[in-house]
Parts: structure tokens; C-alpha cells; sequence
């Protein structure tokens, strides 16, 4: 859903820029150009707060008091990413389409019948007085730059419209927003619940298995028993479905068997360490776009001082260091969303059972206004539980009990990392704070590491939250949220060393259920085994290992491949030779020039899309609509094709060999098809593996080549260390040591600034491609700005 919100925006955006375009002089729509900007007005402030900007625009605010400071960060923010800031907003609040047009009118209605928007106000009014205190501030400080700015960006221009002021509740939008980007719980239980209700028992158990073999070797004791192989029922299952492929075809979703939005993080302790250091590394996963989803910032005010990344329309420092303690996180996929069965009257249904007897749904009418076009009117239901779902179950209606959408499961109390001194400190912060859920690592100036886990998780009673079930009984619910003290850390274990990608992690008898459906465990496995034989590392050391292509994972399908490609089976088609080739040849690697790595991972895909649709028949006939969400379809497919069993997949006579070599057909022809028929003993990787950044507006051709960083091959692969996709990858990279943050390492893809004319809009994707480090400080000052409290 979120990468169809993204395409149907650059849709609109383009076709709205060039409507403008047409209608315009050539030259005239332009952004503001920089200027040399001396000192600025900001009403609220306490003092002057002096902002340097270095060679790449990062800037370092200097201030008295932190309310100070945020104000300042308001104002530069709003200067560099104002329009990004408004589509933030706007895309929580169901308001794209207002600006945009018919196109997004899908995207803010799935807002409204969600109903974020109204969550937001709900949200900002429980709010601690320091943090509503800070956003206070920081809206001061974009206002005022609004009110200052003597042009806006390209963007507003092309489209005709101002951006309203700024409200305290706009950064709860972003930081709502930042929930949906984190969140996949709901698809992914949608899949579980219609295979649990729709397969044998057996046979759910294994497809729905958590634990891959990396994750099971990173477990070690602690890992459960892997569910028996379903022999009977998936032979079954398989007889069944022969002669009615077609209704199976296409199971897999679009990111089944991918990395989700997650990220990479470990902190090394001082044992293992140059000299006693403790050193933190953490490269965040998302989907890629110019500008980049993070700001870089440095903050000082009285004795504090701040470096990292800010999420544009929040006044957090989202990663980074105090000095003290340096913190990155991963997406936990934390369990923070069930669907709830309703219960609908037979006779009136407009009416579901509670536990306290039957109740009409609550109906808000809500207005979306389209641009162009007369208003939408719009009615929302919603339950005592949270907003009925827009999407069916199994052809009943669902509710949504979402953290997100809770008045007291969201807060932004990461903002008190500026007073963490310790690893311990600083994970009692994290624990209290309620953002989106993610797993912490930890390093302090002591030399010691810690991971722990943050955000609202909800304490269940009568369910474990896997499926969705009914609540009308009572009997299943949420109580509230799980205590700070009861949320899990590991602090300087004996290794030396924490580690999350986005993995399953040991949590120790008694510790409660986090979340389910983790990012296969290849990628911390290959961390943890790198970081195993690592002695005396240093900043460099950790930043290479960021960049790690190893790509061992596919290793299972290159030996299946192989295996079956013998000289018999190449004599009788010859056309299987160039596999044989580009296989045989294959280093383990993701580097640009790897050969026969775009076959095998086609391979892979082409594989699986044929083993699950020999078992998901009865699925797919209960839930049309199926697209198999599951981040994990490797271990099902090893475990069943290992058995060399024709009967356990949708083998034809020739066996276990014949379906492999179908498989690999299928995907030599796509892979031919994609790349214009080139041998595949020659396709290098980077052909393939090519990124694309792009901005909103750049899908149009005319706009594409100013707008957009260059189509370029990049090392990496969608689980190497290195992540990289079509449109996902690093948003950043962080290695940092705090207190020698002289020595940290910071880079990130695009530039600080969304204006195109600036040189800051793409002076640092060069670095990212190619993986040099850029440093974590901002440099001497290039340019300098004073604001300055209001005269009264």
C-alpha cells in the first residue's frame, strides 16, 4: 500500500508539474535561490542562537536552552525541506489530494476511514508538558521561517498553493506517519489468519515457522523446535491442486521473502576495541527518495551536545550521539496491531456484540477535498475497539486495534536521550518512550553496549495476537501496555558485542512475546560472524562491514540448480548450458560485476511462486484476494524440496530434477526478457541491482534528469548486509564512538537540501555510491545565521 501511495503521488506530481510547465514562461517557475542569509527574527526565542552551515549545508545550532535550539531546528528545517514537511503532513492527514488530485484520492481515504487524523490531536493533548513544550518551539521556529522566506520552494510554485502554518500536531502526523512506514503487522496477519483457518494444523505450523537456520544458529539453546514436516497433508494438498494452477498463480506478494523497512545495528564493546572504545554502527533500511527521509543536524545548547539524523517535522534526533551515549535502532516488527473480529446483528447491521451486549457503530462523516474536482463525502465507521477496517476477512468485518491510533501508545520521549549519560540511562528513556516500536543498540563513552527494544507493546489477555479473533466475549482484549521494566536488554554481554537486523532475538525465559514474522537471520548471522573474529576494531573497520556483499543465502539454490543441471539434463536441452555457466561461476558475492547472481535470484522467486502454489489452493479459494505477506518463504521451500520427494511439491513425472529445471526455465526467460537477452554467463550484477532515487515530480521525463539522483548500479542485495533494491537501501549510515565523535562517520544518499538548485541537493549521493565515509561533524563553517529574539 505505501509503494502504490508513493507512485500514484509521483503520478500526480508530474502530471501537475508539467500541466504547470506548460502554462508558464520557460525559466520563470523556479525555487528560491540561495542566499547569504545574515540573521533572521524568530518570536519565542529566549536569546540569540547562532546556526553555522558547513560545505555540504549541515547545520550546527548553537543556543542557551533547548527550547532554543528546536526552535532553530524548526527554522533551518522548514529552509531546506519545507515541501517534504508538507507532504508529511498531509499524507497522515488524508490531505493529498487536496493539492495533488484525484490519484491520492484512494491513499487519504484509507487515512480517514483509519482515522489518523483524528488520533493526532488526541495524541498531542496527553502529551507530557516537555514535549509539548518542544513542539511548541519547533513550530515557532517553521513559522517563522514561513513568514520570512522570501520565495517558495519550485514545488509550491508548480502546484499553486501555500503551506498552512505549522501546528504542534503536524509533528504527530510525521510521527504517525513514521508507525505506517515501520508497520506490516496487519497484512501479515491477514496471511496467517486465512492460512491457520484454511490448511491443517500441521501444515500451518510449518509455513508460519519463525525460525529460519541463521536465526536458529544465533538462538542456539534457546531456539524452539522446528515444527515436523507435514508429509501426508502436504502431499495432499499438492494432488490437489494439479489441474487448477491457474487460481494459485501469483501468491506471493510483492515483498514476500524481503527485507521489510528494518536496518542494521550492533555496538561493539571496548574489550573488543583499538583502545577501549565503544563503537556504534547502525544503517537504517527504507524506501529511498529525494530528498532523503533524514535531515542531518548538530545541536548544542547549555552543556548538551547532539549529532545525527532528524526526521523533517519532528524535533528528535532520531539516531546519533550526546557525547555520552551514541543509539541507532532496527525495526522491531513489533506486534502492535490485531484485527478483531466483529460480530455483526443478523437482523440490524449496524450494530456488533460487545462484551457489555450489542452497540451501533460509531459514523463520522468526513469530507476530502480533491483538487479540481467537488468534495468526497465520506462515512467512517468505527467500533469500541478502533476504526473497522476498509478490507474484509475472510469475508467479515474487522476492526483495527492499533497503538498508533491510542492517545496513550504514542508519544515522542526520545527526546530525553539528551540527558542519557549510560547505556542504562539511556535504555530507560527508550523503554518509556512511545514511538514506533525498534530495537535499540546502545554505546557509551565507558566502553560498555547494551540492546534493548522501545515503543508501546500491548499487554494481551485470552490471545497471543497471532490471528485474528473475536473480543465480544471479553474474554480476549488488550490491558493496557507491557511496563518499561518488563521490556527486555542485554547489556555488555560476555561477547562483546550486540547485534539486530531486524532478527528474532533471545529474550530469556519468562520474557514476553515481542513480535513475530522477523526478517530472516542471515544478515545478523554474517555480522555476528564477522564481529566474532574481529579484534582491535576501529570506526573504518565497522563502516566496511556496512558494506558487506556476501551473499552466502543463495547458496541453497545454486547447489539445487546445479545438481540438477547434469550433462544428461544439459544434452537433452542444450539451452540450459548458459545456466550451468553462470551458475558454476558464481563467486558468493553481490558486487557489481558478480555474473550469475541475477539468475539465481530469479530463480529463487520463480521457485517458491511454484512450491506455495501447489499448497495454497484451499487459501486462495477462501480469500480471492490472497498475496502471501510472509517475510520468511525460504525455510518452507528448503525443508520440503531437501526431502527430494516429487510428491511434497507440484513436481511433474520427471521428479524433483524436472521441477527444478521448469523453475529455472521460467526464470531464464524473465531474466532474458528483462535485460534484452544477454548470455547469462555475462550479466553482471549490476545490470540488474540498479537504484533509483527519485523526487515526487521526477517521473516526468522532462523533469527526471534535474530532479532525480542517476540510475547507477550498486553493489549489495535485498539480504546482503549491504541492503540495496530497485528502490530500497541505507538511508543512512552511522558509525560513531561517543565522545569521539571527531572520528565518527555519518553518509547518507541525496543531500541535506529539497531545493534543486541548491548545491546541497545531491552533494553527498556520491559518497553513499560509493561507499566512501563522509565525517559524522559538519565541517568549518561555510555560512553563518543569527536569529534573533522578536523586539517587544
Amino acid at each position: 500500500m505505501k509503494r502504490h501511495v508513493r507512485s500514484l503521488l509521483a503520478s500526480a506530481l508530474a502530471s501537475l508539474a508539467l500541466a504547470g510547465c506548460a502554462e508558464r514562461t520557460p525559466g520563470t517557475a523556479r525555487a528560491p535561490a540561495p542566499r547569504a542569509e545574515n540573521a533572521a527574527t524568530l518570536a519565542g526565542l529566549e536569546g540569540a542562537v547562532t546556526v553555522t552551515s558547513d560545505r555540504l549545508g549541515i547545520p550546527t545550532i548553537r543556543a542557551a536552552s533547548r527550547l532554543d535550539a528546536l526552535r532553530a531546528l524548526g527554522f533551518v528545517t522548514a529552509r531546506d525541506r519545507l515541501f517534504q514537511m508538507d507532504l508529511l503532513r498531509r499524507s497522515s492527514a488524508g490531505r493529498l489530494a487536496e493539492v495533488l488530485g484525484r490519484d491520492l484520492l484512494e491513499a487519504d481515504t484509507r487515512q480517514r476511514l483509519y482515522g489518523v487524523p483524528k488520533a493526532a490531536p488526541a495524541i498531542l493533548a496527553r502529551l507530557p508538558e516537555r514535549q509539548r513544550a518542544a513542539l511548541d518551539a519547533y513550530a515557532e521556529g517553521v513559522n517563522a521561517y514561513l513568514r520570512s522566506a522570501e520565495a517558495l520552494p519550485v514545488e509550491f510554485q508548480e502546484l499553486g498553493y501555500r503551506p498552512e502554518p505549522w501546528r504542534p500536531e503536524d509533528s504527530v502526523l510525521v510521527v504517525l506517519g513514521m508507525f505506517n512506514t515501520l508497520g506490516s503487522t496487519e497484512d501479515l496477519e491477514r496471511t496467517r489468519t486465512v492460512l491457520i483457518r484454511t490448511l491443517p494444523k500441521g501444515v500451518a505450523s510449518f509455513l508460519l515457522e519463525d525460525v529460519d537456520p541463521y536465526t536458529r544458529a544465533l538462538l542456539g539453546a534457546q531456539a524452539p523446535a522446528s515444527p515436523p514436516l507435514p508429509r501426508e497433508e502436504l502431499r495432499a494438498l499438492v494432488a490437489q491442486s494439479r489441474g487448477d494452477r491457474a487460481r494459485t498463480a501469483g501468491l506471493l506478494s510483492e515483498r514476500a521473502g524481503e527485507a521489510p523497512a528494518g536496518s542494521n545495528g550492533w555496538a561493539v564493546a571496548g574489550q573488543r576495541t583499538r583502545d577501549g572504545r565503544a563503537i556504534l554502527a547502525n544503517d537504517m533500511h527504507l524506501d529511498l527518495g529525494v530528498p532523503n527521509v533524514w535531515y542531518r543536524a548538530e545541536l548544542r545548547y547549555g552543556d548538551k551536545e547532539l549529532a545525527g539524523v532528524v526526521l523533517p517535522g519532528l524535533p528528535v534526533v532520531i539516531v546519533g550521539t550526546n557525547g555520552h551515549v551514541a543509539w541507532g535502532m532496527t525495526n522491531l516488527d513489533g506486534d502492535v496491531r490485531d484485527l478483531v473480529q466483529l460480530e455483526a446483528r443478523p437482523d440490524h447491521p449496524d450494530e456488533y456484540r460487545t462484551p457489555s451486549g450489542w452497540r451501533r457503530f460509531d459514523v463520522a462523516q468526513e469530507t476530502i477535498k480533491v483538487r479540481g474536482e467537488p468534495d468526497v463525502a465520506m462515512a467512517v465507521r468505527s467500533t469500541i475497539w478502533g476504526p473497522v477496517s476498509p478490507r474484509p476477512l475472510l469475508g467479515g468485518p474487522v476492526a483495527v486495534r492499533w497503538t498508533a491510533l491510542d492517545p496513550a501508545g504514542v508519544d515522542i520521549g526520545l527526546l530525553e536521550m539528551d540527558e542519557a549519560r549510560s547505556v542504562d540511562e539511556a535504555a530507560s528513556v527508550m523503554n518509556a518512550a512511545g514511538g514506533p516500536g525498534c530495537n535499540v543498540l546502545l554505546a557509551d563513552r565507558r566502553g560498555r553496549v547494551a540492546w534493548t527494544v522501545t515503543g508501546r507493546l500491548p499487554r494481551r489477555r485470552g490471545f497471543d495476537g497471532s490471528v485474528s479473533v473475536s473480543w465480544a466475549d471479553g474474554r480476549a482484549g488488550w490491558d493496557g501496555y507491557l511496563t518499561p521494566a518488563a521490556l527486555p536488554r542485554a547489556v555488555d554481554p560476555p561477547s562483546g558485542f550486540v547485534v539486530n537486523a531486524n532478527n528474532r532475538m533471545p529474550l530469556g525465559e519468562g520474557a514476553p512475546a515481542l513480535g513475530r514474522d522477523y526478517a530472516n537471520g542471515y544478515r545478523a548471522h554474517r555480522i555476528t560472524e564477522r564481529l566474532r573474529e574481529a579484534r582491535q576494531v576501529t570506526e573504518a573497520d565497522l563502516f566496511r562491514l556496512q558494506l558487506d556483499t556476501r551473499a552466502e543465502f543463495f547458496g541453497f539454490y545454486r547447489d539445487l540448480a546445479l545438481r540438477a543441471l547434469s550433462d544428461e539434463a544439459v544434452s537433452r536441452r542444450p539451452a540450459l548450458a548458459e545456466a550451468r555457466r553462470a551458475l558454476s561461476v558464481w563467486d558468493g558475492q553481490a558486487d557489481v560485476p558478480t555474473v550469475g547472481l541475477p539468475l539465481l535470484v530469479r530463480f529463487r522467486r520463480v521457485l517458491a511462486d511454484e512450491v506455495f502454489a501447489g499448497w495454497l489452493g484451499a487459501s486462495r479459494a477462501a480469500e480471492p484476494s490472497l498475496k502471501l505477506a510472509l517475510p520468511d518463504i525460504d525455510t518452507p521451500v528448503q525443508r520440503a524440496l531437501g526431502e527430494r520427494s516429487a510428491d511434497l511439491v507440484p513436481a511433474p513425472e520427471g521428479g524433483v530434477d524436472a521441477f527444478v529445471l521448469a523453475a529455472l526455465e521460467k526464470a531464464m526467460t524473465v531474466v532474458h526478457e528483462q535485460h534484452g537477452g544477454r548470455p547469462l554467463d555475462r550479466l553482471e550484477w549490476g545490470a540488474v541491482n540498479r537504484v533509483r532515487i527519485a523526487h515526487p515530480l521526477g517521473q516526468a521525463p522532462e523533469l527526471a534528469a534535474r530532479l532525480n539522483m542517476p540510475d547507477e548500479p550498486l553493489p549489495g542485495c535485498g539480504v546482503c548486509v549491504r541492503l540495496t533494491g530497485r528502490t530500497l537501501g541505507a538511508s543512512e549510515r552511522l558509525v560513531v564512538s561517543p565522545g569521539r565523535e571527531a572520528e565518527g562517520i555519518l553518509h547518507m544518499p541525496a543531500g541535506q537540501s529539497g531545493d534543486p538548485t541548491s548545491p546541497h541537493y545531491r552533494d553527498q549521493q556520491r559518497a553513499w555510491v560509493d561507499g566512501r565515509p563522509l565525517p559524522l561533524l559538519a565541517g568549518p563553517p561555510e555560512r553563518t545565521l543569527t536569529l534573533v529574539p522578536e523586539r517587544r
